[in-house]
């Protein structure tokens, strides 16, 4: 069963942390029902929603992937890069220990999941604003005993790594070369952006299907081009709040009674 760990858009959400885009006045309650649509979405690709409550009080509580990095074996709760950000993580904690044993970074570590791409048994970290070389080597600590490998990626040009560069398929990442560079991920394909489109590397691989902004239209095309499946969503609001369809969700598969 795949379980998409979601959280209502807060009402504060126009208050948001930036880094680094300029800020824009959001219109909160079109966020809301685009997130909705994303949520729906989901559900149709198969996800059970588990929804965590609403936190009005924290601006950035919809983009619940940057709370933890979580793996088949655990989920290594995260401390995220804006002090702010912190108080999401206990919400986010209660309801991922229905699923998976749970294990915690401390200070100084700091560390957004935005900034962690699982490939296989090897977890690439963007060394970020919010993801110190604490946060990487804390990461490495935890996950070791169930043989992950943490590479650090250096990028540049946006908040996280998963800004920069997603997987879409099997053996395929789409991404941003202006942002990262390919050669970071030997033995992968890759697939670049148009370059016109510089935020079109953030995708969200679910089940067979790809879940994809509308607002890149020329990088949607080389998508289909590869034989992918493309399901089309507008983000607009959450964008200028540098949400894309990675942030808003946690999805993984629940070890069920029984599963090795």
């Amino acid at each position: 069963m795949m379980i998409a760990i979601t959280r209502p858009v807060s009402a504060t959400l126009a208050q948001c942390e930036l880094t680094h885009l300029s800020r824009d006045p959001i219109d909160v309650a079109r966020a809301a029902v685009q997130h909705a649509a994303y949520e729906q979405l989901l559900r149709s690709l198969g996800a059970t929603l588990v929804r965590v409550a609403e936190a009005p009080e924290l601006p950035d509580a919809v983009f619940v992937e940057d709370t933890a990095v979580v793996l088949p074996e655990v989920a290594v709760l995260t401390r995220p890069g804006a002090r702010v950000r912190r108080a999401e993580v206990p919400a986010v904690a209660a309801m991922l220990r229905r699923y998976r044993p749970i294990l915690s970074m401390g200070p100084p570590a700091t560390l957004d999941g935005g900034d962690v791409l699982v490939l296989g048994r090897t977890l690439y970290v963007g060394r970020s604003d919010r993801t110190n070389p604490e946060g990487v080597e804390q990461l490495e600590t935890l996950t070791a005993p169930f043989d992950y490998r943490v590479v650090p990626v250096a990028f540049s040009g946006c908040l996280h790594l998963k800004s920069a560069v997603t997987r879409v398929a099997d053996d395929l990442l789409l991404i941003n070369p202006d942002w990262v560079t390919p050669s970071a991920f030997p033995g992968w394909d890759t697939l670049s952006i148009v370059a016109s489109e510089p935020h079109a590397a953030n995708a969200l691989r679910v089940a067979e299907s790809v879940v994809y902004p509308v607002a890149f239209p020329r990088t949607r095309e080389l998508l289909a081009g590869r034989g992918l499946q493309v399901a089309l969503l507008d983000c607009s609001e959450l964008a200028k709040a540098e949400g894309a369809v990675t942030c808003c969700s946690l999805i993984f598969e629940a070890n069920l009674p029984g599963d090795d």
